[in-house]
């Protein structure tokens, strides 16, 4: 076994993990929130907050350095422009993805003060903030996914 191909697993392993957690969260809150149920919204919502925290955010930092250690070990130069758009499209993706782990952390204190308020309905302000939560999040998933089609495709661009 050797240095490179333990740490190609763990790159693919924790691409998996960082693009896999990101997408199951959002399905579960925007599909929650459509419930209107302050309960479960307060609940789904911290949940996903713990998940970015737990898995998310150290797959986001993993990924570039052991990308670019991959790369440069077997001798492809970072400027190749596969490589090129997949760090544009990384870094488009950590623009989107910072706003909404701001954003989600306070619907999340918002939805659990609502809950323990015993309100029935959340603030017109979550409501705004999952807006922009959402926004965002569409092009942050598709970056990845493209980015994932230039790791395993390597085109000649």
């Amino acid at each position: 076994m050797n240095a490179y191909l333990v740490l190609k697993a763990l790159h693919i392993l924790s691409s998996v993990l960082m693009v896999g957690t990101g997408f199951g969260t959002a399905f579960y809150l925007f599909f929650t929130n459509r419930t209107g149920n302050v309960a479960s919204i307060a609940t789904v919502s911290r949940l996903v907050v713990r998940a970015d925290l737990w898995f998310t955010t150290p797959a986001v930092i993993f990924q570039p350095l052991s990308g670019l250690w991959l790369a440069h070990s077997v001798g492809w130069s970072w400027t190749t422009p596969w490589i090129q758009l997949s760090i544009a499209l990384y870094i488009l993706a950590g623009v989107c993805w910072l706003p909404v782990v701001w954003l989600q952390a306070r619907m999340a204190r918002m939805a659990a003060t609502a809950h323990a308020d015993g309100a029935k309905t959340l603030p017109l302000r979550y409501w705004r903030f999952a807006l922009w939560w959402e926004r965002l999040g569409y092009p942050a998933f598709i970056a990845m996914v493209v980015v994932y089609f230039l790791m395993v495709l390597k085109p000649a661009l």
